[in-house]
């Protein structure tokens, strides 16, 4: 009787755990991806650059914005079904575009 109700609690502790895990996993490739195609000019389809007037007129500052989405995987097939939706995982990664000499 007990059983079921501790099952459920440590399984929807383990999603929420598992979010977490891929989040803050994504996060980390996503910034890394940011700063690597800031430094070496490389693009990539989805990338979102926003320019930055600077108040000196030889350099203006460009941010790279780069995103990712990603499902993560239901422990509890209830939850998907009670969002309507996947449950899914969205990260931004911000670098700054170094300008070349």
């Amino acid at each position: 009787m007990v059983l079921i109700p501790i099952i459920f609690l440590f399984l929807c502790s383990m999603q929420i755990v598992t979010a977490l895990f891929y989040r803050n996993m994504e996060l980390a490739a996503v910034q890394s991806q940011a700063s690597t195609r800031a430094i070496s000019g490389e693009t990539s389809v989805g990338d979102t650059f926003i320019s930055i007037p600077s108040p000196d007129r030889f350099q203006d500052l460009k941010l790279l914005i780069v995103k990712k989405r990603r499902d993560i995987p239901t422990l509890i097939p209830v939850f998907g079904n009670l969002l309507g939706h996947r449950i899914e995982s969205e990260v931004t990664g911000i670098a700054i575009v170094e300008s070349r000499p």
